[in-house]
């Protein structure tokens, strides 16, 4: 049985602006004094806010909280259009928007609530042919992507200024996989005006049941001093803890046996298709789903 660490479990970072989240996860690795980590969504590098590391045997568990939905608040520029859909890009169209008004943006961000179909921009990490799309985009290349079905939970206003490049600041919660350049670009298309995202905040990852947010994430600069302390560990989210929002079955020494070897285990419980087998201390030992009184292994982690 491998060693059950402190350094096994959830960390949310405040990313700063700047930095890839390649980079952040390298940076925790020093932190941490582990190669084993990784993320759970990609911030682009002006981006900053919440960025959910996974750390030790905690990483088998990425995909389940990179499908989950995101908030985000973002500044949105209207009478301007660039190649990255962002302010970091190359000026392709400047138009006067002074007549967009707050009701205006009010009356865009309830048309782009619900379900609907989002062309990937070309600044993405999507692939193509074996490289991403960021990639071809500073070679100067563009392909067809194909619409992708997206969901956006909630689309509120916070604050306007009207000038004559109107500043929106919208608060956004969307499903994974969503743009929010492409739905700033698709707002201004849709306002006549064209329109880029100018600043973007991640406050929120996770279901409803159990968000990780900013108010518990830690900045670069906290966590070195965490660690220079020899108190980084406070930083870490157990698992047992970060999956909250999930069904969680307690299993004796012979039903985690049975789980390592890959054995369906008979417990009680309604089915459920996400759940945390736990071990007589508590820690997140597998994840399986539950059907007819069987708890099936989907991943064993310890």
């Amino acid at each position: 049985m491998r060693k059950v660490s402190e350094h096994n479990g959830i960390v949310v970072i405040d990313k700063p602006a700047g930095m890839t989240s390649h980079d952040v996860v390298n940076r925790a690795r020093r932190l941490f004094k582990t190669k084993r980590v990784g993320h759970t969504g990609t911030l682009d590098p002006d981006a900053t806010g919440v960025l959910v590391i996974c750390l030790g045997y905690a990483t088998r568990i990425a995909e389940y909280l990179s499908s989950s939905r995101k908030s985000y608040v973002a500044e949105v520029v209207f009478g301007k259009e660039t190649d990255t859909q962002d302010a970091s890009g190359v000026v392709l169209a400047e138009r006067p928007a002074s007549h967009i008004t707050e009701a205006d943006v009010h009356a865009l961000c309830v048309r782009f609530t619900g379900k609907q179909s989002q062309i990937p921009p070309m600044v993405s990490a999507l692939h193509h042919e074996g490289k991403r799309l960021y990639e071809l985009a500073r070679e100067g290349i563009t392909v067809e992507r194909a619409p992708r079905d997206i969901e956006i939970f909630a689309c509120k206003l916070l604050a306007f200024t009207p000038t004559e490049h109107p500043i929106a600041r919208i608060e956004v919660s969307c499903s994974t996989g969503t743009y929010i350049r492409t739905l700033a670009a698709d707002m201004g298309e849709v306002a006549g005006t064209g329109a880029l995202m100018h600043s973007l905040r991640r406050t929120e990852v996770g279901d409803v049941s159990r968000p990780f947010t900013l108010q518990e994430s830690f900045t670069l600069e906290q966590l070195q001093g965490l660690a220079e302390a020899e108190q980084i560990a406070e930083s870490v989210i157990p698992l047992r803890l970060a999956l909250a929002g999930w069904t969680q079955i307690p299993l004796d020494e012979l039903g985690v046996a049975w789980l390592r070897q890959g054995r369906a285990v008979v417990v009680d419980g309604e089915d459920a298709e996400r759940v945390a087998a736990c071990d007589s201390a508590g820690e997140v030992v597998g994840i399986g789903r539950l059907v007819g009184g069987m708890l099936q292994p989907v991943k064993v982690l310890v």
